[in-house]
């Protein structure tokens, strides 16, 4: 498989002089997601974790429910003595699901991180999300300790500093996983994908996120099952709205020194000394 990882020689340029050396920069390549011989999806991803991928992106857009609607799932990789270069992700789909799908097949072809390119209607674009169930409460600390944990867990992002990540949290097990990409869509989807291959309810748990918060990452997130989101960015406005209405904890701008709460409060549970300072606000 390519490796997620090349060096590639530069010169650097400072004050004192230029110097010429090596950096680890993320690779970038085509990934088709193919369900039954037919090409669903093209997106430029890092190719890691691709499996996960494949479930993961094939939930959140609602191809399948279950893995029991997947039969078998392979990777291909192709160089460019086949005259193209990338890698398929083939999933074969129950005849029944593959029978659903007919209708709706279609083929994205976009750049890195695009989460609409093909989307052949406003009304698909801006799709509800699922209602999430009401799962449990976090307090200001664990939101903290979870945020803390992800940038040492971020491997690929130490060698290049250009990939994105999305990862799960639970108070008992700290992280419970870590994907990356240089798509932020791309890495939560591996995540999902992970997660339901391995069974691992989302309920416990809170998703958290190194990019910015737009409508798909809450749509993805909603459909993981995951009723808390948190990330180091700010959200979009329709994510806000969006995760309002799937019932979400949406927090954002979450750093060392706090966090912000957009939406569904409640599961952020406040000690003495914090409500305290919430009721002297505003």
């Amino acid at each position: 498989m390519i490796p997620p990882v090349a060096r590639v020689a530069r010169r650097a340029v400072t004050s004192t002089g230029v110097m010429a050396g090596e950096r680890a920069i993320p690779e970038e390549t085509p990934v088709a997601i193919v369900h039954n011989g037919s090409t669903y999806a093209v997106m430029m991803a890092t190719p890691a974790d691709l499996e996960d991928f494949g479930y993961g992106f094939s939930l959140t857009e609602g191809v399948i429910e279950s893995l029991a609607d997947v039969e078998q799932i392979e990777t291909l990789e192709f160089g460019e003595e086949d005259g193209v270069s990338g890698v398929e992700v083939r999933l074969w789909l129950t005849a029944t699901r593959a029978g659903e799908q007919v209708a709706r097949r279609r083929q994205i072809a976009g750049p890195t991180g695009c989460g609409l390119c093909g989307v052949e209607s406003l009304e698909l674009a801006v799709k509800p999300a699922r209602t999430v169930p009401e799962g449990r409460g976090f307090t200001a600390a664990e939101i903290s300790r979870a945020v803390a944990a992800l940038p040492p867990a971020q491997t690929l992002n130490h060698q290049t500093r250009a990939v994105h990540a999305a990862a799960f949290w639970e108070p008992e097990a700290g992280l419970v996983a870590v994907r990356e990409d240089v798509g932020r869509h791309n890495a939560l989807d591996k995540l999902v994908g992970h997660l339901v291959r391995r069974g691992h309810a989302a309920g416990g748990g809170l998703v958290l996120l190194t990019s910015r918060v737009s409508i798909e990452m809450v749509q993805k997130t909603a459909m993981l099952g995951a009723s808390v989101l948190v990330a180091v960015s700010a959200p979009t406005a329709l994510a806000v709205r969006t995760a309002e209405k799937a019932g979400i904890t949406l927090v954002a701008i979450a750093r060392d020194d706090g966090f912000e709460v957009f939406t569904h409060p409640h599961r952020i549970v406040l000690d003495g000394a914090e409500k305290e300072r919430f009721a002297h606000v505003g």
